[in-house]
């Protein structure tokens, strides 16, 4: 770990201490991972702590790890990047929703209103509900969509197409016609690709 990571570990631990279940330091980059209880704690610490002042939230973005090799955590989580412009350091924070059926967690829009557009997308994409945000809706997929195109678990054709309907004179859905089929890219060269030019 770096010197100035080394600080930044410091400053956390003495600022937030037990609010922080586990501190990570991988590919010379902080991450602290924070209960869905003590989420808003942390995040309003970070802001404010005249030692800390992570004042910008640059990225937040849903998780799957449904499908992650090894992992035996909870399934939905938030990672949000965040960057203090004071102290010129930037820090990773994970946090995981309690329920895989319907994954919780508290809104951040009230400390970085630049999580508003991302919380919503992590709402359309994944599925995580966020409590507090004041415009939780579809951002990116129709009014009329079915499920979170995101999810492991979600058809690569999805659930229904739409189409329009010339008697009816009106868009309709139903369900996808489409045959599933392998999507593994098939890489088809010359016979004599890579072979050294045998003219000198």
């Amino acid at each position: 770990m770096s010197d100035k990571l080394d600080r930044l570990a410091q400053q956390l631990e003495g600022q937030l201490g037990s609010r922080i279940s586990q501190t990570i330091c991988r590919l010379g980059e902080l991450t602290i991972e924070v209960a869905p209880a003590q989420y808003l704690a942390v995040a309003h610490g970070l802001r404010d702590h005249p030692a800390l002042k992570f004042e910008q939230l640059i990225d937040l973005s849903g998780i799957d790890y449904s499908e992650f090799t090894g992992w035996q955590g909870k399934r939905f989580g938030v990672v949000s990047q965040l960057m203090s412009l004071t102290h010129n350091w930037r820090l990773r924070i994970r946090v995981f929703a309690d329920d895989e059926e319907f994954p919780v967690l508290p809104s951040v829009t009230e400390i970085w209103n630049s999580a508003n557009w991302y919380e919503r997308e992590a709402f359309d994409l994944f599925g995580i509900h966020f409590d507090g945000h004041s415009d939780l809706r579809r951002m990116l997929t129709d009014y009329g969509f079915v499920g979170h195109p995101f999810r492991k678990d979600f058809p690569i054709f999805g659930y229904v197409e739409m189409r329009y309907d010339a008697e009816q004179k009106r868009v309709v859905y139903q369900p996808v016609t489409i045959e599933p089929r392998e999507v593994t890219p098939r890489i088809v060269r010359e016979e004599q690709y890579g072979k050294a030019n045998s003219r000198g």
